[in-house]
């Protein structure tokens, strides 16, 4: 394994670790997409570093990362239904569990192990360590999109003014 490889797995690794964490706390629901769009910069500029200089396999290198991707998204769907979402005094809350804990591990596991099918002793090796942080992001956003419809379907059903803002704090 390159250097660059397991520095982009430990990057990874720490990201997830810092989601998760976040994820097994009650917080008010957010409505900004920073986090997500913070990662997706980093995740794009690891990917770009190892893309560079790579043009004989751009058609499997879009083809892997379409399908990484996809399954970034599924696994977000998926996880935004293991969290609970309420309202308590206006204010929209959220907090995974467990399982949502669990299906991170899973998520994070199932790229790592997409990437060494599809490609792990090729001309790609590494590409799953490159993209991850940018996979991360991907899954991170669809979670929290559709996360943030439930919260202002239930806050709606409940009577909370729209315009009340969700308060966000930077971590």
């Amino acid at each position: 394994m390159k250097a660059s490889e397991l520095t982009n797995l430990v990057i990874g690794l720490l990201v997830l670790v810092y989601v998760v964490s976040k994820q097994l706390r009650a917080r008010p629901a957010k409505t900004d997409m920073r986090v997500p769009v913070i990662l997706a910069v980093i995740g794009i500029i690891q990917l770009t570093g190892f893309l560079r200089g790579e043009t004989h396999h751009a058609s499997e290198v879009a083809a892997a990362l379409i399908g990484s991707l996809l399954l970034a998204a599924a696994f977000g769907a998926v996880r935004a239904a293991t969290v609970h979402v309420w309202v308590d005094n206006g204010q929209t809350w959220r907090q995974g569990n467990w399982l949502t804990a669990a299906l991170w591990i899973v998520s994070f596991a199932v790229h790592l192990g997409y990437d060494y099918a599809v490609d792990g002793r090729g001309p790609l090796s590494g590409l799953g360590n490159a993209s991850l942080v940018l996979y991360l992001a991907i899954t991170y956003a669809v979670q929290r999109l559709i996360i943030q419809s439930r919260a202002q379907r239930i806050s709606s059903a409940q009577h909370v003014d729209p315009e009340t803002p969700i308060s966000v704090r930077w971590p």
